[in-house]
């Protein structure tokens, strides 16, 4: 009788310490594209709010070092999951890192060509003998030599300066006529509050096909773990609850992060809304095609592969 109750004394403590266990919260580690801006406000707003907890995660947002580095230490297991843009995916998977999209936060483009509205510049037409600025050499200079074609302006007949990314110092000193690489819900922000308002000309207007332009990354061999499905799932509460709740949303971001409680970043706010994905885990396979088609033709990338080789639409697999 005596060894009956210590067994079952022992199995209620081993079934204790399994369901705790089983409620303690998985770690998930996300590394940022950039520091906290507007952009992120889904995942804010699904921390904030509970979202990540109820899918019992406990979820770690990181600002890199480096903006370079968050898909590099995915590929590398260092951390969980990355924000990364659809371009770079696209020509780091032709590298060889080992990674997949999972979902989508923000489903246009932001990039843009920017210039001063007081400019004589109406049309990409009247960049013809003009100074343009770029930031990311090897990719933002092929965008504008694909979009000066359309107007038969050839490689040598705009000079292309590299201003890192001083895009709007450059802008406003004269250094360039033009820059490519502007965020369409933050530089012409920043003119308009330096008032030096600009004029933007958008990319999927003028001959590139539109891409997704911040998406969650995982590791290509990681994609079946169930901690991304219940992430996801909470990124979309985040989203929704933000559309919804657009000014209860803003409250809580900036309680979370009281620095960024400023004019710029309530103006980007509200531009970044009508852009973020209302389904993020939803895959468009045809955009991706196009879009790789279209690096391939440039020479950013050797093929276009099949998006099933670097972006899933998890539970779909």
């Amino acid at each position: 009788m005596h060894s009956l109750r210590l067994l079952l004394a022992l199995l209620v403590l081993f079934s204790a310490a399994a369901t705790a266990a089983a409620d303690k919260p998985e770690k998930l580690t996300v590394l940022l594209d950039w520091f906290v801006n507007p952009d992120h406000a889904p995942l804010v707003v699904a921390l904030e709010k509970g979202f990540f907890a109820k899918q019992n995660l406990d979820v770690d947002l990181i600002a890199p070092a480096d903006p370079n580095d968050p898909p590099k230490l995915v590929a590398a297991g260092k951390a969980d999951i990355a924000l990364s843009y659809q371009p770079q995916l696209h020509i780091q998977i032709n590298q060889g890192l080992p990674l997949k999209r999972i979902g989508t936060l923000i489903a246009t483009p932001l990039n843009c060509v920017l210039v001063l509205k007081s400019s004589p510049i109406h049309s990409l037409a009247d960049l013809k003998g003009r100074k343009i600025g770029y930031s990311v050499s090897g990719f933002e200079d092929v965008l504008l030599k694909a979009m000066l074609e359309k107007y038969g302006i050839g490689p040598d007949q705009a000079t292309l300066i590299n201003v890192n990314f001083s895009l709007v110092p450059a802008l406003i000193s004269g250094q360039v006529d033009a820059v490519i690489g502007a965020f369409r819900n933050f530089e012409p922000n920043q003119l308009a509050i330096l008032g030096k308002p600009g004029r933007a000309f958008y990319l999927e207007e003028e001959g590139i096909p539109a891409y997704d332009e911040l998406v969650i990354v995982a590791r290509r061999d990681e994609t079946k773990d169930p901690r991304l499905q219940r992430f996801m799932a909470a990124v979309e509460q985040g989203v929704l609850y933000l559309i919804n709740h657009p000014d209860d949303a803003w409250a809580l971001f900036i309680k979370r992060y009281p620095k960024l409680d400023d004019k710029l970043n309530r103006r980007a706010w509200r531009d970044t809304l009508p852009r973020f994905a209302l389904r993020p885990s939803a895959l468009d396979n045809g955009r991706y095609r196009l879009f790789a088609r279209f690096l391939a033709e440039r020479k950013l990338i050797n093929t276009p592969l099949p998006v099933s080789n670097y972006a899933v639409e998890l539970g779909n697999e």
